[in-house]
């Protein structure tokens, strides 16, 4: 029998293998990168853009261009740092935390069918299962 943790690798790359399906089917063209630097910022609240980069596993200067575009677009905002005039403080906007709600909205219509066939005590188990991973998980996004 593997490790227990073998199940968490499997849950992440099958979470990842969902996330692939749902852009495919709802054709979304937004780059994975603007939706997970909008949930970092959602989850975590404003950051630096360094900071922003790392938690998003996007480089610095991929960051800088990312920004500049949903700065564009109304999504993030973009501060000084008080504590730090060089610096500059990325936060998300209403009008990113709208356009975030929609994409979850749009990844959870594609990805129902594919769940249509699932029992009661199957929903109740994979309910639980979100639950469990949910409780486990620091507002960083990084384990406890």
């Amino acid at each position: 029998m593997p490790p227990r943790s073998q199940d968490i690798a499997e849950i992440v790359t099958a979470a990842h293998t969902l996330t692939r399906l749902a852009a495919l089917e709802t054709k979304n063209s937004a780059p994975a990168t603007q939706w997970r630097a909008l949930s970092v910022l959602d989850s975590n609240g404003p950051m630096r853009l360094g900071e922003l980069a790392r938690q998003s596993r996007a480089t610095q200067p991929g960051m800088t261009r990312l920004v500049g575009q949903l700065a564009d677009a109304g999504l993030v905002s973009r501060e000084h740092d008080p504590s730090d005039s060089r610096a500059t403080v990325i936060g998300i906007t209403d009008g990113g935390r709208e356009s975030l709600a929609a994409w979850r909205i749009e990844l959870r219509d594609a990805l129902a069918p594919l769940f249509a066939d699932l029992s009661d005590e199957e929903w109740a188990v994979l309910s639980r299962a979100a639950g469990i991973l949910k409780s486990h998980i620091t507002p960083t996004g990084a384990a406890r």
